[in-house]
């Protein structure tokens, strides 16, 4: 089941056009000429491997990232020394927003998995958004949502134990994976248990202990960093997170 995919150069080289996750990260209401305008100034490199680098806290800001395939964790220096994570990023998801105040990376994102991204220059990208203003309007959405992001991360670190923030995480993903078309319930974690415990507040033996009992009480099954939610309705009623669209269709 762990069998790593293996992404080819030639399967990256999608338009934005033509993009299976083109819902997720590019405005509504794009005509076909603006989404080949977009598409001309993105950027597409090989395939990226486990612990490199898309940038590293304090390197100047030229670029925003998209991940199309695998995932990327944000990190910056603890005061101890060591890292503190600070986001997961999966397909479709936007990298580096924070860095528009300063001209400068704050944090590292380094990549997780094999993965592809989409690197769109900044500067073209505002050029163009200056003349597209649906363009210009997403990128107000996706600073919304970063603010908004930051917000319910705060409050799961303030108001959580330490159960209802791993169900928490878990509902998480199983939502935004959801979202990208893929199961809701039968993922791969990329990321290990000290970078969960890590990015929650919480002890990796913590994380641990919580996996064994959530398997115990029957909410998931867990084989490594593969898992399967077989009780997502509790972990939603254990994180205080409304229902997933998911199972209120099924109880329609």
């Amino acid at each position: 089941m762990n069998q790593r995919k293996v992404i080819s150069f030639e399967n990256i080289r999608v338009a934005c056009k033509s993009c299976t996750l083109s819902q997720l990260c590019l405005p509504m209401g794009l005509c076909a000429e603006d989404v080949e305008r977009l598409d001309s100034i993105v950027k597409r490199s090989r395939p990226l491997h486990r612990g490199d680098h898309l940038f590293r806290g304090g390197e100047r800001f030229r670029s925003l990232y998209v991940v199309k395939t695998g995932s990327v964790k944000t990190y910056a220096p603890s005061e101890e020394g060591g890292e503190q994570v600070l986001g997961f990023h999966l397909p479709g998801e936007i990298i580096g927003l924070d860095a528009i105040d300063q001209s400068c990376h704050a944090c590292s994102a380094k990549v997780l998995e094999t993965s592809a991204i989409c690197e769109i220059p900044f500067q073209r990208f505002e050029e163009l958004a200056a003349s597209i203003p649906s363009l210009q309007h997403q990128m107000y959405r996706l600073l919304s949502k970063e603010i908004s992001q930051d917000t319910d991360m705060l409050l799961l670190l303030g108001k959580k134990n330490a159960e209802e923030r791993l169900a928490a995480f878990l509902v998480s993903m199983s939502k935004r994976l959801s979202k990208r078309g893929l199961s809701a319930t039968d993922f791969y974690l990329s990321m290990s248990r000290h970078e969960i415990g890590n990015y929650l507040g919480l002890a990796v033996e913590t994380v641990s202990r919580l996996f064994t009992r959530f398997q115990d009480e029957g909410l998931l099954k867990v084989d490594r960093k593969h898992v399967q939610v077989r009780n997502l309705t509790a972990l939603e009623n254990m994180a205080g997170t409304p229902p997933s669209a998911t199972h209120q269709q099924h109880s329609n």
